[in-house]
């Protein structure tokens, strides 16, 4: 028997991998940079805490804009898709037949369909949001799940680089042990995002360690010629 697979992106999937993609890198680079002046590793951990909290907040606020604004959208485009409905039918009917004309339906059923969904007006408008505009409503929890994900998130991943330096006594040995623990934790956490994607896995894999390898790398070198 032949069985479907499809991956459906779920909402706290893609919410966890911007606040991951980002709390792995930025805070790597941040605590790489301040490593190449040969500070304290207390002031890497103060600097990296300082980042960590502040990344998660305009990470979180960005994600609770991203939900409302999106939400605010679809509501805005279904007024104006009842009204069209109401004051511009027929326009309103074309469009539907040009819609099932794309799907080779024959011009016979796209009147039958299109006088079935007319009787009723909210199935009109449901099927003119998803069919013409590709909208489905957003969740009314949507931005505030997507804050908190993003954000704790964000803290999970950013926590990981700064670890080394809770354990070393100086910043050379902190970085070369956040490289290591960053490095491997962006090669797993590029693999799995690039699976359930279904992109290859290990080029995503790889491309993710090299982004945040290249930002270290970069915040390092021009903190030294700044010394």
């Amino acid at each position: 028997m032949h069985e479907e697979k499809h991956f459906e992106s779920s909402d706290i999937v893609k919410d966890i991998v911007i606040g991951m993609a980002d709390g792995l890198t930025v805070p790597f680079a941040l605590a790489a940079g301040l490593s190449g002046v040969a500070v304290s590793n207390g002031i890497i951990i103060t600097a990296g805490i300082a980042e960590i909290i502040a990344g998660s907040i305009a990470m979180g606020l960005g994600g609770y804009l991203a939900g409302k604004t999106e939400r605010d959208h679809y509501f805005s485009e279904l007024q104006r898709e009842y009204e069209e409905v109401e004051h511009l039918p027929e326009r309103e009917k074309a469009e539907i037949r040009e819609i099932m004309a794309g799907y080779g339906i024959s011009t016979k059923t796209q009147e039958l369909v299109t006088e079935e969904l007319s009787q009723n007006k909210d199935k009109w408008v449901d099927f003119m949001m998803k069919f013409e505009l590709g909208l489905e409503e957003p969740k009314k929890v949507r931005a505030s799940q997507s804050a908190r994900n993003i954000a704790l998130s964000y803290i999970a991943g950013g926590l990981i680089p700064l670890s080394a330096y809770f354990v070393t006594h100086d910043p050379y040995s902190g970085l070369m042990i956040s490289c290591t623990i960053t490095l491997l934790a962006l090669l797993i956490f590029g693999y799995y995002k690039s699976k359930v994607t279904g992109q290859p896995a290990l080029r995503g894999s790889l491309t993710t360690a090299g982004i945040g390898a290249i930002a270290a790398f970069a915040a390092y070198i021009i903190a030294r010629q700044f010394q």
